[in-house]
């Protein structure tokens, strides 16, 4: 295996906060030159963004990626459908997963490996309220360990 050098171009932290990630897989997605340009300056935003299954193909929507400055007429609609490119039979099995109640496909990085770019695909399920304030109350919990920890230390 080659020595590959990653480096990541931005992160959904709302999907971290949202949903419980069940599953990570990893889709190469479908850009056009100057939408590759921008991403690797990195001019993206994962924020909104989520993936649907449609006639058998998994589709990345709400990724918004700003148009390349020197792309003038080559550039395209920042806010456009993009095609994720998996396995026919990992589709299927997501397909499969997500029809059962809860579950959803969310995007969870965008990154270069190599010189490909990559879309980290996360099976989430929703977190409750509850859910959410229990998360926020053990890093709060944590953080404190580590501060009197580290006064201790001194």
């Amino acid at each position: 295996m080659k020595n590959e050098s990653f480096k990541t171009i931005a992160q959904n932290k709302k999907a971290f906060h949202d949903y419980f990630i069940e599953d990570k897989m990893e889709a190469g997605i479908e850009l056009f030159g100057t939408e590759v340009k921008s991403v690797r300056l990195g001019k993206v935003s994962l924020k909104e963004a989520w993936c649907s299954i449609v006639d058998g193909e998994l589709l990345l929507n709400g990724m918004h990626i700003s148009p390349y400055e020197q792309g003038n007429l080559f550039n395209k609609d920042p806010m456009r459908v993009k095609k994720l490119l998996m396995h026919k039979r990992e589709i299927m099995r997501l397909l499969g997963l997500i029809k059962q109640d809860g579950y959803t496909l969310v995007p969870l990085s965008v990154y270069l490996k190599g010189s490909l770019v990559k879309v980290s695909v996360g099976l989430c399920k929703g977190k409750k309220l509850y859910d959410k304030r229990k998360v926020m109350a053990e890093k709060d919990a944590k953080r404190k360990i580590e501060r009197t920890i580290k006064e201790f230390n001194r």
